[in-house]
């Protein structure tokens, strides 16, 4: 819970200091966010408040988001889907593996990777500076057994 409270302090941090003034429904906006272990959008973070308090609109919501970007705060990822995905500022440098079945958002790191991507910018004579690497893939399904026909005994 420590953890959740200093990144909503860091939250209304950057709020203020984009001019905002810190209202009821922003800091459940804000609570949420902190709270939020997946990569939710705008729309996830709306239910997810909504639940808490009816009457605050999507558009605060947008508008939050948008601030808090804008600041450094949140980082936005438009995958392949069309659809926004927020996800906390300052955390340690990680790639993502998106299920194109369900949407779910896998983080992972790789030593192997991070080397492999440095290499190649070397070797075409450039120093890497940042990269942001988004796999898509399908959950392997168990190979199916074939199926036993039972035949009949022809008498």
């Amino acid at each position: 819970m420590i953890e959740v409270d200093r990144r909503v302090a860091v939250f209304e941090s950057q709020l203020k200091g984009a001019g905002l003034r810190m209202t009821q429904q922003r800091r459940l906006i804000l609570r949420v966010l902190a709270e939020a272990d997946d990569h939710p959008d705008a729309k996830g973070i709306f239910t997810r408040a909504f639940a808490l308090d009816p009457t605050l609109s999507l558009s605060t919501v947008y508008r939050t988001m948008k601030v808090l970007e804008s600041q450094g705060a949140i980082e936005r990822h438009a995958f392949e889907d069309g659809v926004s995905r927020y996800e906390h500022a300052g955390q340690e440098h990680h790639d993502h593996l998106i299920d194109i079945d369900s949407g779910e958002v896998i983080e992972f790191s790789s030593d192997a990777i991070e080397e492999l991507q440095r290499r190649i910018a070397a070797e075409l004579g450039y120093e890497l500076v940042r990269h942001r690497l988004e796999l898509y893939g399908r959950k392997k399904q168990p190979a199916k057994t074939p199926a036993v026909r039972k035949s009949r005994k022809q008498s």
